[in-house]
């Protein structure tokens, strides 16, 4: 247990390390602005499931259930149970309105001996809102609704490791149709793919340990840009929250009785980072434009964080001689590694029946500063599950502050109370 404990320190540490400053350039988060990436349809990415969400939405590499279509699709190959079905439940911004929820049913079943296929439909109500006009003249109150359906099929490519993809359609209804400022706008649709890998070792041993050792990595909502009106047919439009995940877990198992899980995820946006704009001009100070194609766009998010520029006590752009803007030293760097996301969470599990769950989500306060802790609990009784998970934000007047998951899982040819030989409950 003790090596347990110090193998789980010293990744955190490493991990905590990671997301401070630069070490050697002198970049500190104070020195760079805030530069949120905002994206269309965010509810794409709201963690579905209370297992993941009870653990820091750490779970591309935690073991397979019929939610592993939202995060790991190549995991369901490696399931002890042939089908599942779940539903989920969550109250939205519950800081800030009582009527915004996310329902999320998914499932998914194995055949032969290398072949998995799963469905999910997710549905995000943002609740009843008035339309006003310019004058704050009532117009009619609508309920817009956003939702997403998803296939998927997973391919076991050896014994430890599988590949998977998805196919889904987006549909985002804001405005009901609503004319704003002679412009007739509409549902917006999109069409999405993820690609997934993982590899799934039984056989694992850390500090000494026996357990199972996962390695998962997505690529997730690979997709059209979206637009609400047909205005502009050369405008941009909006990306999809593409994102790339890479998660790692290790599940110990102690006895058979007890059993603990690590796990960690590094996630980052594949979305260009707004550039900086030169007030005067209106041009690009620093950074590159976001109007460009989705594989360009995905690409460009690995190098097109802006920085800092160098201001002078008036608070105006210094300008150098070729008449480009100064940066900041080390701030494009500095930048580009503050949009990496970090997820850790831990799962305790007694007798396959009691599951006791933690975890901490970070992401730099330059990017939106969502910052929160989890804790949830599972119950198991022969084929049915529950899980409950409730988020702590740090901030008292953070909206994402007291969120709480239900999940439902009902197993179908097999025993869900069943232990696994990994240790890592399903």
């Amino acid at each position: 247990m003790n090596k347990v404990i110090l193998s789980i320190s010293a990744i955190l540490v490493v991990f905590s390390v990671f997301a401070q400053p630069t070490g050697g350039s002198g970049v500190t988060d104070e020195d760079l602005q805030l530069n949120t990436i905002t994206t269309a349809v965010p509810f794409m990415s709201i963690t579905p499931d209370s297992r993941a969400g009870g653990m820091g939405d750490a779970g591309t590499a935690l073991s397979p259930n019929s939610t592993s279509i939202y995060w790991n699709t190549a995991m369901l190959n490696f399931s002890e149970e042939k089908s599942e079905v779940s539903i989920s439940y969550t109250p939205w911004l519950r800081q800030l309105t009582n009527d915004i929820h996310l329902s999320y049913v998914s499932a998914f079943t194995n055949f032969g001996d290398r072949h998995s296929i799963a469905g999910a439909l997710r549905y995000f109500s943002l609740g009843e809102i008035t339309f006003t006009d310019e004058s704050a003249n009532f117009i009619r109150e609508d309920k817009p609704s956003e939702f997403e359906i998803t296939g998927g099929y997973a391919f076991k490519t050896s014994e430890r490791t599988s590949v998977g993809v998805n196919g889904k359609f987006v549909y985002s209804n804001l405005t009901g149709g609503l004319t704003v400022q002679g412009v007739e706008t509409k549902p917006g649709v999109a069409g999405a793919a993820d690609v997934s890998f993982a590899f799934f070792n039984e056989d694992a041993e850390v500090g000494g340990l026996k357990g199972t050792y996962i390695f998962g990595t997505t690529i997730n909502n690979i997709g059209n840009k979206i637009k609400y009106s047909d205005v502009g047919s050369n405008s941009p439009g909006d990306f999809l929250p593409m994102n790339l995940k890479i998660g790692n877990s290790f599940n110990a198992k102690f006895d058979k009785f007890n059993s603990l899980t690590l796990s960690i995820d590094l996630q980052k946006l594949l979305v260009p980072t707004p550039a900086v704009i030169d007030p005067i001009t209106g041009e690009i100070a620093s950074g590159l434009s976001n109007n460009v194609g989705v594989i360009a766009g995905m690409l460009q998010s690995f190098y097109d964080a802006p920085g800092r520029l160098v201001e002078d006590e008036n608070g105006d752009f210094i300008q150098n001689a070729d008449g480009s803007f100064e940066v900041v030293k080390g701030s494009k760097f500095k930048e580009e590694l503050t949009e990496i996301n970090i997820a850790a969470g831990l799962e305790y599990w007694y007798n396959n029946i009691l599951a006791v769950r933690t975890g901490f989500f970070y992401e730099n306060k330059n990017k939106g500063a969502r910052q929160y802790f989890n804790v949830g609990v599972g119950f198991k009784y022969n084929k049915f599950g529950i899980d409950i998970s409730y988020l702590a934000a740090l901030k008292k007047t953070n909206p994402l502050a007291n969120t709480l998951r239900f999940s439902l899982r009902f197993a179908l040819g097999g025993d869900l109370a069943k232990p696994s030989d990994s240790g890592a409950p399903k």
